[in-house]
């Protein structure tokens, strides 16, 4: 495959220092009229879709099940061959190239992560690296970059089995695989869909995270479409046979959608939808009292007393949130905390939306969240408050959006109704 398939910093056989030095940035996607019909069935699975994708954005596929939407990603990467049109990735037209190569060219992540089970994690990573024919120390250099990347310690995962993974970990392994060799492309399909919803949001934002970082050109299927108002920067909604319904941003969708059967996917409560675009890095991240589990019991009393806020947060020995304690705490410790104060259950990321953090928020008696880094490592939090001040702001956008367009519409109805009547005085 010829080196115009992205944008890079450097060549795809530059040392793998690190992602930002060398990465390979995204590629431009076009589909041009791509249909699939499959033999004895007179109506096409996908039907003349075009579709122009740019470099580096991320583009979400959501409709009803069996609209096509799987189907138009895996032509693709030609997991599944057009009946016709053309695919063009870069400047290169991959329609009748070998499959095999593209595939290696493009990265691909599935529901339940794919992992070949008698694998290790390093080896399910290093995977398409050798087949490609890197040298076995920038394979191992890849292995270890990648597991950092999403967050997992390489010399506590490197030799682990997928069985020995949460549905979690397995995902971010799988991303990792899909990444490896640097493919301008990754193609994502409901890659999230089968994990816990906690564990599905760290996902999202991890996700958020490596885009922030990588740069890649991603398209992503879900059926679901506050991920696709979370994820995406343009989101394709599809009718039967992948026609397109929409094709926008994820805030024209939810303020201006062309329909009826676009309304019905952005549902009610599009103003709360739009929590979903705003992220905790764009809010007040407040610093907030910290002491560690290895402090001295008199150090973080005196602590607590002298400070302006009537509880801490206790951090583990690796700096992550562990323990909210308030001063009635303190007093019934009774020389020991193993069993005083109130175990963190939740957590949010920079990359979160507002509508996590209101979720951690509410269901936690305390009123703010604690806002984590890469590794898990406090960085500060977020409170009620703040969260409030910008849903009250989001809404009062909302409000003087709805009254502008009305008064457009208003307007819009006065020009026909003058053109009629001057219409009807020249008859």
């Amino acid at each position: 495959m010829s080196e115009t398939y992205g944008t890079a910093a450097g060549s795809t056989e530059a040392s793998a220092a690190g992602p930002a030095a060398n990465a390979t940035s995204g590629a431009t996607i076009q589909l041009d009229g791509l249909t699939k019909r499959y033999p004895g069935n007179p109506t096409p699975a996908v039907e003349n879709v075009s579709m122009d994708i740019k470099a580096g954005e991320t583009v979400i596929f959501v409709g009803p099940s069996g609209c096509g939407k799987s189907t138009t990603l895996k032509m693709i990467n030609r997991l599944i061959e057009p009946t016709s049109g053309r695919i063009r990735i870069g400047d290169e037209d991959v329609t009748t190239m070998d499959p095999v190569k593209l595939r290696r060219k493009i990265g691909y992540a599935i529901q339940s992560s794919g992992l070949f089970p008698h694998m290790t994690v390093a080896e399910n990573i290093a995977l398409v690296p050798k087949m490609v024919g890197w040298s076995t120390s920038r394979v191992k250099d890849r292995v270890e970059e990648m597991l950092d990347l999403v967050g997992l310690d390489p010399r506590e995962f490197h030799g682990r089995y997928p069985r020995q993974l949460s549905g979690g970990q397995q995902q971010r392994v799988g991303v990792a695989r899909a990444l490896a060799a640097d493919p301008p492309v990754l193609l994502m399909d409901e890659p999230f869909g089968a994990v816990d919803p906690i564990t599905r949001d760290h996902l999202q934002d991890e996700l958020i995270r490596l885009q922030h970082e990588l740069h890649k050109t991603i398209v992503f299927v879900t059926h679901d479409f506050d991920e696709a108002i979370k994820l995406g920067d343009r989101i394709a909604v599809l009718r039967e046979r992948s026609h397109i319904a929409q094709f926008d941003t994820p805030e024209a969708i939810l303020t201006n959608p062309t329909d009826d059967f676009v309304s019905g996917f952005v549902g009610a409560g599009a103003a709360l939808k739009r929590l979903n675009l705003t992220r905790v890095r764009d809010v007040g991240i407040a610093e907030f009292p910290t002491v560690s589990v290895d402090d001295p019991l008199q150090e973080i009393f005196n602590k607590l007393r002298a400070g302006a806020h009537n509880e801490l947060l206790m951090l583990d020995r690796r700096n992550r949130p562990y323990k909210w304690l308030r001063r009635g705490d303190l007093m019934r410790a009774r020389g020991s905390l193993a069993r005083a104060g109130q175990l963190v259950h939740d957590t949010v990321t920079r990359d979160a939306t507002l509508h996590d953090a209101l979720e951690a928020v509410l269901t936690d008696s305390g009123g703010r969240v604690a806002v984590t880094g890469r590794r898990g490592e406090f960085i500060g939090v977020v409170d009620m408050h703040t969260l409030m001040d910008n849903v009250q702001e989001l809404l009062e956008a909302d409000r003087l959006a709805a009254m502008e367009h009305q008064h457009e519409l208003e307007d819009l109805r006065e020009h026909q109704t003058e053109q009629e009547l001057e219409g009807g005085a020249g008859g």
